[in-house]
């Protein structure tokens, strides 16, 4: 039997999500390897990633590859995904959730100086970072984990926001000074996703249901939004209580929250918020 080819962007992170898959595949006796693809938003580092579009720019490349059978496959990083579902390219399997927490790393929040420089090219981190200090600049940053890192080390910026669980997957935790941020996440944020033309027992062998659960209720509450992926929103979700958040100014949220049993209940409390937001929001 030949190995299941599965498809990822070429940056270390996305091959050392692609690695879980394959040791996940392993410890059912499946054999896979990697296949990688130079996507839009990779190419494209000239501006933040809310100006180059909508939700795509990871992994247009890689379902056009799949559709076209080049793959069986692709992993992506949830987070990265249209919130709207692809009957032709359905999710078939999640790793378990890595955590979903953004950390500053360079310096702690409480010691930088008034006006030093964050590195994030994220809204959402953006708003939530001004809402507790708004006296620091927030620095629009592009790059792969290590060049982000290797412009702080060159102080291009005093510190920077990242999501830990990449830092954690590349084992580059080690050695750096960091402080976990009392953000809330990233729809999606932590979570590793394989798309595949349909559903087979193999996915279901390495699917770790609750994550599963999570990732297709996060996904629900965007959609009911209006799943526009540059608007600065955030979602926490524990069990079924659920607290979905859009920042609508710098410093200044709105947001709703509520028992979710179902993506049918998440994605009508995505649309209670979106009723209640002001005129103008989608309007960037």
């Amino acid at each position: 039997m030949k190995p299941i080819r599965l498809g990822t962007r070429g940056s270390a992170l996305a091959l050392a999500q692609t690695n879980l898959v394959i040791g996940a595949l392993a410890t059912q006796g499946v054999a896979s390897q990697a296949v990688t693809f130079s996507t839009r938003g990779d190419r494209d580092l000239s501006k933040p990633l809310h100006e180059l579009g909508d939700k795509g720019l990871f992994t247009q490349e890689l379902e056009a590859a799949l559709k076209n059978r080049e793959i069986d496959a692709a992993v992506h990083s949830a987070k990265d995904m249209s919130a709207f579902d692809d009957p032709a390219l359905p999710i078939v399997a999640a790793l378990e959730r890595e955590t979903k927490a953004d950390v500053l790393i360079g310096a702690r929040l409480g010691d930088l100086m008034t006006g030093a420089k964050i590195g994030t090219s994220s809204l959402r981190r953006r708003a939530q970072l001004k809402a507790l200090r708004p006296d620091l600049q927030a620095v629009p940053i592009r790059g792969n984990l290590n060049t982000r890192l290797k412009k702080l080390s060159a102080g291009a910026v005093d510190a920077l926001i990242l999501a830990e669980a990449g830092l954690k997957r590349l084992d580059l935790l080690a050695g750096l000074t960091l402080e976990r941020l009392p953000f809330l996440p990233a729809p999606a944020q932590g979570i590793i996703a394989i798309q595949a033309l349909a559903l087979s027992p193999v996915w279901t062998a390495i699917n770790h249901q609750q994550t599963w659960n999570d990732l297709h209720v996060e996904r629900a509450m965007v959609r009911g939004l209006g799943g526009h992926c540059r608007l600065p929103m955030a979602i926490e979700l524990h069990g079924q209580k659920a607290r979905i958040e859009a920042w609508h100014c710098e410093g200044n949220f709105i947001y709703r929250q509520g028992l979710v049993r179902n993506s049918t209940e998440a994605q009508t409390l995505g649309s209670v918020l979106r009723e209640a937001l002001p005129v103008g929001y989608f309007d960037v």
